[in-house]
């Protein structure tokens, strides 16, 4: 069973539309209890990265993810949801973020409009599951100010005044910075990836 983690904030009633469209059973869990019984995990996230994490800890859920995820349970993280993947944010400085990339998310800088909004192409930088069958340079939608930079782990990027990370996939976890429950069948197709690994 998919399970989508309600954190109290974030786009679930696009994310719980968007699966249903594709046929795909889920549920809203709220608990640790919940996340033990997922056999994939979406974290949706929109907001404030301070604002998340201190909700996560605040419900005792972040070993219990930490735990799944390294478990090799599927884990796709929507935009907050790929940043609290990684060490911290300035968006929220001294707090930490679940540490499984050792990187720092990062403001634009002030030469950027911000929030970065609207339609924009990703470039993918190597083989990825979750963009299978999605073209070379497909177009999907962002709202965000806070980017994660490149590493490693990133499959594709996008350049807004810098290159970042637009998608990461490593092992079982992915993370997308754009909304793909909004980005119209490109999304749809990203989702259902996600859904038949």
């Amino acid at each position: 069973m998919i399970s989508i983690f309600d954190y109290g904030a974030g786009n679930l009633r696009s994310v719980q539309n968007t699966l249903g469209e594709i046929g795909a059973p889920y549920t809203l869990v709220d608990d640790a209890e919940g996340l033990r019984k997922a056999t994939r995990i979406v974290l949706p996230g929109v907001g404030h990265f301070g604002q998340m994490m201190r909700s996560l800890d605040a419900m005792r859920v972040r070993t219990v993810l930490l735990e799944r995820i390294k478990a090799g349970v599927p884990f796709l993280g929507i935009c907050l949801g790929l940043q609290a993947l990684f060490h911290g944010s300035e968006e929220a400085p001294g707090l930490e973020g679940f540490g499984l990339f050792p990187e720092t998310v990062r403001r634009f800088g002030a030469e950027a409009r911000v929030p970065h909004m609207g339609w924009n192409e990703i470039e993918p930088r190597k083989e990825s599951r979750l963009l299978e069958d999605l073209g070379t340079r497909p177009y999907l939608y962002f709202a965000h100010s806070y980017y994660v930079p490149t590493c490693d782990a990133t499959a594709a990027t996008c350049t807004y005044t810098v290159d970042y990370t637009a998608v990461l996939e490593q092992d079982n976890i992915f993370g997308v910075q754009f909304h793909p429950e909004k980005s119209g069948p490109l999304g749809l197709k990203i989702v259902k990836n996600f859904v038949d690994l």
